[in-house]
């Protein structure tokens, strides 16, 4: 298969599902091994098309982003929240850089990744199922206004992405609804979140891969990541409403459709 096009397919999965709560690493991984290409050869490309992810977060709520920006000498609401989102996103970034080594060497490895991502997403199916039944009455609705605690227990939660298999948004969101956070507050939340989680751990990993990239084919890796901004700009305006209508249920139902259909085809292969 043509470079151009596994860089297309590779750059919609990312833009689909890295907002999802269905895991854009297993995604990925489970996109390269259906396309049979070399994970090492396009680890890389993997990384950088993120960019476009965030890129589209950005691109929605610029606006917002503006206003805190500017706000922040001298405005208490502004920096209340770059407080909160700087809390959160603490946790991830010093269990990432301490872990990062065991993350790629062992737990993003295809051969292993795989069945670990199969039982992810069939508990994680199940779970959202369940959460979504137990969830306690929410008490914060401003995603603004969040108590300071209230963003580090957030933060704690993404802590578990770094399992493939388990989705950021999903794990920020499900725990902020268990921590009695409103759903759409808590996905809101999870967008702003994403930014300087998705943007650390991308420029952490380039620095890390900045050997393999020089080797790739920069119009190649410039294709998905436009596809990744532009797919994933659909996501991120349509998700929050989707969410508040229908909740999470039906990616709970899908991520035990997949894991099943994972977990058989890896039971046949053996």
């Amino acid at each position: 298969m043509h470079d151009t096009v596994i860089a297309v397919i590779l750059g919609v999965i990312e833009g689909l599902t890295e907002f999802l709560p269905v895991s854009s690493t297993a995604h990925l991984l489970v996109g390269e091994r259906l396309l049979g290409i070399n994970h090492d050869r396009w680890e890389a490309f993997t990384v950088v098309i993120q960019f476009g992810a965030v890129l589209s977060v950005v691109a929605v709520y610029w606006r917002k982003f503006w206003t805190v920006l500017i706000g922040l000498p001298t405005e208490a609401g502004a920096r209340r929240f770059a407080a909160n989102v700087i809390l959160a996103f603490l946790p991830s970034a010093i269990l990432g850089a301490a872990l990062i080594k065991f993350i790629n060497g062992y737990l993003l490895d295809p051969s292993r990744a795989l069945p670990v991502i199969a039982v992810s997403w069939l508990i994680g199916g199940v779970i959202i199922l369940l959460f979504e039944h137990i969830a306690p009455k929410p008490r914060y609705a401003d995603s603004d206004n969040l108590p300071l605690w209230k963003a580090l227990q957030i933060g704690l939660c993404q802590c578990l992405a770094i399992l493939p298999g388990v989705s950021r948004s999903g794990a920020t969101i499900l725990g902020g609804e268990l921590l009695g956070v409103e759903r759409k507050t808590a996905a809101h939340f999870t967008f702003y979140l994403a930014v300087p989680t998705m943007l650390g751990a991308s420029v952490f990993e380039l620095y890390e891969k900045w050997h393999s990239l020089s080797d790739a084919n920069v119009s190649v890796i410039a294709i998905g990541f436009v596809v990744s901004f532009v797919v994933a700009l659909f996501v991120v305006r349509g998700f929050i409403g989707f969410v508040g209508r229908f909740g999470l249920k039906p990616f709970g139902w899908y991520r035990i459709a997949v894991g099943a259909a994972l977990a058989v085809s890896l039971f046949l292969a053996h």
